[in-house]
């Protein structure tokens, strides 16, 4: 939602600042004062292109700076963009540089300005079927969620199916070829980490005499006669007659003690070690073919251990699965024609509920033109039933909302009505009837009075002013009766300065309003006409 507008040397305007209301916001003024200077304002902060004639004169640059509200997750959006002369072009998002391209990802679908066709989402047959559902919730949300999950499954099917007859394609060559790898494989059967295992066992294979030799030296020395064990002894029973005479010696004694036991402990291990060493010319020769055995796999086959058992399960699937391939294949194919045959019902449910929808969102986008003084106006939502090879995950349609001037005019693309006026006034009906159901927050309308007078501008102003319970709504208007609606109103004058022709934008409240209603309706402010303005504040404010 626009919060605030702040344009600076844009056309005839030197500088101005606006903060539309959230409700129903006007601008007024003669023609040719300018208004049109604040639609091109916002579309340069939206991101639409940039024509150097919007400069203003004697200006380096054009500036434009907005607050947005109810946007992301911050909630908050700071926004501005500079034009120069030079045709370069500087955007900002909260103080970050970005591209035009990034101010139009992040704010172009929350305003939509109606009476150009440049940047209207609902001319665009793309987003009509996503407005219809969304309209129509309450009566199409099961039937799409069925044929969603219907549609999620058919692809899932299908791409086993079709995964399974690359699979099962294979060249005979390829397949013998696995087949002996696996073959060469098991004919080893390596175990998780056994390289490693063996690795360190290896050494103490390989030299199991010299270890014997150092652990019997190693034992005597601990344990034997005259040993490290017995000179221990020794000490600490000499120190401990002693010690009662000096208190100093009761930790030494301790230590000795548990030196003692640690060198035992040491010794006793060290029997054990040499007890499990192997001499054992057989047994070495046995790892060493292992571990070569082992290396020659990874070298084929690795460079892992890891890799070549990875290997030796991809295989065994595969061949599996070429073994099994006709009941495989056959079972997978009943999957998917199933699939497809739950798919197709789903779709026909949607379509089926999608077209009593669409006929009821057409009655009502009737009865709003209707209302808006274009009774011989019509509307019709076309639901092209899709191929199935067409089908994507939001349906199995091509919605398009189309547009009868007359009843006996052809049925148009909303993007084919011609006149400025008519189109706003269809896009006012179109907004009314689909309420929250489009993303756009704020909505912008020029031209929506062309042509029409008395009480059509009053029902338009009546029905701009309910559109703007759930939209924030700016519209130029040169009529009294819909401005009188308005929450917010600025005026756009025209002036000469210094010989020098400025637009300037001021916010009207109480007595200035009521002379601005007066002047548009008389073309002066004199007492009758101050009269007829507080009259159609009465009415509208009944």
């Amino acid at each position: 939602m626009l919060d605030e507008l702040h344009i600076r040397d844009v056309a005839l305007i030197k500088e101005a600042w606006i903060e539309p209301g959230r409700g129903l916001t006007v601008f007024t003024g003669e023609t040719g004062a300018g208004k049109t200077v604040l639609l091109n304002a916002l579309k340069l902060i939206i991101g639409e292109r940039g024509d150097l004639s919007l400069i203003a004169r004697g200006a380096d640059s054009a500036r434009i700076e907005a607050r947005f509200s109810d946007i992301g997750e911050s909630g908050e959006v700071l926004a501005t963009r500079q034009l120069s002369i030079t045709g370069r072009n500087r955007c900002t998002l909260d103080d970050e540089l970005v591209t035009v391209g990034r101010l139009s990802e992040v704010l172009g679908p929350t305003i939509d300005l109606h009476g150009q066709h440049d940047h209207q989402a609902l001319l665009r047959p793309a987003t009509h079927q996503a407005l219809l559902d969304r309209w129509g919730a309450k009566h199409l949300e099961d039937d799409l969620a069925s044929y969603q999950e219907s549609f999620e499954l058919y692809g899932e099917a299908t791409r086993h199916l079709d995964e399974l007859r690359a699979t099962i394609d294979k060249s005979a060559e390829e397949i013998e070829a696995g087949r002996i790898v696996l073959q060469d494989i098991e004919a080893i059967d390596p175990q998780p980490g056994e390289d490693d295992q063996l690795g360190e066992m290896l050494p103490a294979l390989q030299h199991a005499g010299e270890l014997n030799e150092a652990i019997r030296e190693a034992v005597q020395s601990l344990r034997g006669e005259g040993s490290a064990l017995d000179k221990l002894g020794t000490a600490r029973d000499v120190l401990h007659e002693v010690v009662c005479f000096d208190g100093r010696l009761t930790g030494i004694v301790e230590a000795l003690d548990q030196i003692s036991i640690e060198v035992d402990e040491a010794s006793i291990t060290l029997r054990d070690i040499a007890a499990s060493l192997e001499d054992d010319d057989a047994k070495l020769e046995e790892t060493q073919t292992r571990l070569g055995a082992l290396d020659g796999l990874k070298r084929r086959f690795g460079p892992s251990l890891d890799a070549v058992l990875e290997r030796k399960e991809r295989l065994t699937t595969l061949l599996a699965l070429t073994e099994n391939s006709d009941i495989e294949l056959e079972e997978a194919t009943r999957r998917r024609d199933q699939a497809r045959a739950e798919l197709q019902s789903s779709a026909q449910a949607l379509h089926q509920a999608r077209t009593k929808a669409a006929a009821m969102l057409a009655e009502e986008l009737r009865a709003g033109v209707i209302s808006l003084d274009m009774e011989d106006a019509g509307f019709t939502i076309e639901c092209e039933e899709l191929a199935f090879e067409q089908f994507n995950r939001t349906g199995p349609d091509q919605i398009e909302i189309l547009y009868q001037p007359a009843p006996n005019a052809a049925m148009r693309p909303l993007a084919k009505i011609a006149s400025g006026g008519e189109i706003s006034r269809v896009m006012l009906a179109l907004k009314g009837v689909l309420g929250r159901s489009d993303d756009a927050q704020t909505l912008v309308f020029d031209e929506i009075d062309a042509g029409i007078g008395g009480a059509a501008a009053a029902l338009i102003g009546r029905r701009l002013a309910h559109l703007a319970q759930t939209h924030q709504v700016l519209v130029v208007t040169h009529l009294a009766q819909v401005a009188v609606f308005a929450d917010t109103h600025y005026r756009v004058t025209k002036h000469t300065v210094a010989e020098d022709v400025a637009t300037s934008v001021e916010r009207l409240d109480g007595d200035l309003r009521e002379e601005e209603i007066a002047r548009m309706l008389a073309g002066e402010t004199g007492q009758t006409a101050r009269e007829h303005a507080r009259e159609l504040f009465k009415n509208a404010q009944g």
